[in-house]
């Protein structure tokens, strides 16, 4: 039997309410962030042994965090469902206004907010950040927009009385986009910052944290359900993986944050700086999408999901290229972990507008 407060996106019933740990995500990272200052600071020894286990010398693939990350992507793979996509194709016009935002304004406008935040007035006007780590942080923050959300979409839809399947095979769509675009966009973006990527780690790290996931999530759907059935699999299996995805994430930042523990404790005020360009992306592609579904005539139900997906990322496969390419303890990888400490009190708050605007839209149908 399902949890009440589960997300099905092939039907019931449930309240429409997050679970425990969605709803304080925030909090948990924020008390994350803290162990992980305490243990840097108190710790440097151990902490810095922890950074240094990695596949290969200059590799920049941290071992226990490459596991961690593993652990949260590969539940998510699992629940598309690819069967769903001819279906997104009978309402075409939401379908294309999610992929023209998620991929041709998303990733631009992140380089471009980044560029005149920190890299021009926080860093070139007010002298705020160096000009060398302004780069990377743009360069985190293009990574944390090049990839659209994949899990908690499915939430942020189920919140707004979203079509669960319509929602299913956009994700879906996008998964299967992101394997093709993601490098070539990533390396466009943060070459024109000056920031070098390699292309070899880069189309390493789609393989192992895209491709490989994809792969492995697709295959194990396909199989259980056909020995097991679909009630099965979404009631008792996915269910099994949410402590392992749980306690992968509050490990992930854990670290993350204790690996940071010099660079945020001497600058403190950098995260706060990061959180502008990521806040303004946010509302902006969302009040976009929502925008453009509405003058098109996209049923309510539809526009939701499609506004939540070009507003939110897929922080996990962000925090993860941010580190293979740069390192956990580079600014970029901060970049994107704080992406994650923004993400739910800002994705509530999209969610609240395009459900009390439910009338408002409703007038141009």
């Amino acid at each position: 039997m399902k949890s009440p407060t589960s997300y099905d996106p092939l039907g019931g019933n449930p309240p429409r309410r997050l679970d425990f740990f969605e709803r304080y995500l925030t909090v948990w990272v924020f008390a994350c962030m803290v162990f992980g200052l305490v243990l840097g600071r108190m710790l440097p020894g151990l902490t810095r042994r922890i950074g240094e286990l990695e596949f290969g010398k200059d590799s920049h693939v941290n071992i226990p965090i490459a596991v961690l990350i593993w652990l949260m992507i590969y539940p998510m793979m699992l629940k598309i469902d690819f069967g769903g996509i001819r279906g997104v194709f009978a309402k075409p016009r939401g379908l294309v206004v999610t992929l023209f935002v998620n991929w041709l304004v998303k990733p631009f406008s992140m380089a471009l907010l980044g560029w005149v935040f920190i890299t021009w007035l926080f860093g070139g006007m007010l002298g705020w950040i160096e000009p060398d780590t302004a780069k990377n942080y743009v360069a985190g923050l293009i990574i944390l927009a090049a990839a659209p959300c994949t899990a908690m979409v499915f939430v942020w839809s189920y919140l707004t009385d979203g079509d669960g399947p319509y929602t299913l095979a956009q994700v879906a769509i996008n998964d299967l986009i992101m394997v093709f675009a993601f490098a070539p966009i990533v390396m466009l973006l943060v070459g024109v910052t000056g920031v070098h990527i390699p292309g070899a780690v880069l189309f390493t790290s789609v393989l192992v944290f895209i491709v490989i996931p994809l792969a492995a999530g697709w295959t194990s759907r396909t199989l259980l359900i056909r020995a097991k059935g679909e009630v099965w699999f979404s009631s008792r299996f996915l269910p099994g993986f949410r402590p392992v995805t749980i306690v992968a994430l509050l490990t992930t930042l854990t670290l993350i944050f204790a690996f940071q523990a010099e660079n945020i404790l001497a600058n403190w005020t950098a995260v706060l700086l990061l959180a502008v360009p990521i806040l303004i992306q946010v509302y902006f592609n969302a009040g976009l999408t929502y925008g453009l579904m509405r003058a098109l005539g996209v049923r309510h139900d539809v526009a939701t999901p499609g506004a939540l997906i070009g507003a939110s990322n897929f922080f996990e496969l962000a925090v993860a290229v941010a580190i293979t390419l740069f390192g956990p303890t580079s600014p970029a990888a901060l970049a994107t972990v704080v992406g994650v400490l923004v993400e739910v009190p800002v994705m509530l708050s999209v969610c609240k507008a395009c459900t009390r605007s439910r009338s408002w839209y409703a007038l141009s149908q």
